[in-house]
């Protein structure tokens, strides 16, 4: 019998508020069709927010062309060139929105354009069920899903408002000024052997 090789390293990124920024797209839209005496709701994860901002922000995030047109988030932009540089093979991991089925076409013509026709991209609804040595996720919910069928798997984390009070033990959580630490975590993971527990923050 031949010897088994070991997986293929693969980096998951996920899109919006990773590698496209989602946030600042829908804030600007909203600010666009306020009425003069309307407060700004900057921060989109606060609870409090209307449900007639709500209701404005899907109606927003309908169409395909929305999606297509985010502009880059330059923290998940970082990771990926970590990434690249040892050789990971790059896949997209996003979660198809049931509400908003154009959405999902909207992103992939988002991924021809910024990183080619080529990358592999998976749409899903449980990203649990998807191989990756590294997920790179600004939701909590996502990687806490993904991290309970991979105990040894590592999740960088672009830092955003709705994820400050997150920790996790194989999660870093990255604002831009621990690039290095990403680094160090990212190569570990890469040259990890089968089977082997890493403390990535060590």
């Amino acid at each position: 019998m031949e010897n088994m090789t070991e997986i293929e390293p693969i980096a998951l990124f996920d899109l919006d508020g990773t590698l496209c920024d989602h946030d600042k797209g829908l804030y600007q839209a909203l600010e666009s069709i306020k009425s003069p005496n309307e407060p700004s709701y900057r921060n989109l994860f606060d609870e409090s927010i209307p449900e007639y901002i709500k209701r404005r922000a899907d109606i927003i995030r309908t169409p395909s062309s929305w999606w297509r047109n985010l502009e880059k988030f330059q923290l998940g932009w970082d990771v990926l060139e970590v990434a690249k540089s040892l050789d990971f093979n790059i896949m997209v991991l996003t979660q198809g929105p049931k509400k908003f089925p154009d959405s999902w076409k909207g992103k992939k013509e988002w991924v021809d354009k910024h990183l080619g026709s080529e990358i592999d991209i998976t749409i899903t609804r449980d990203k649990g069920t998807v191989y990756g040595k590294v997920l790179v996720d600004d939701f909590p919910g996502y990687v806490e899903r993904w991290l309970s069928w991979r105990d040894r798997g590592l999740v960088i984390m672009p830092a955003n408002e709705g994820n400050k009070n997150f920790s996790h033990p194989q999660v870093i959580r990255y604002d831009g000024s621990n690039l290095e630490v990403v680094k160090k975590a990212m190569e570990k993971a890469r040259y990890r052997k089968r089977g082997e527990k890493i403390n990535f923050l060590d």
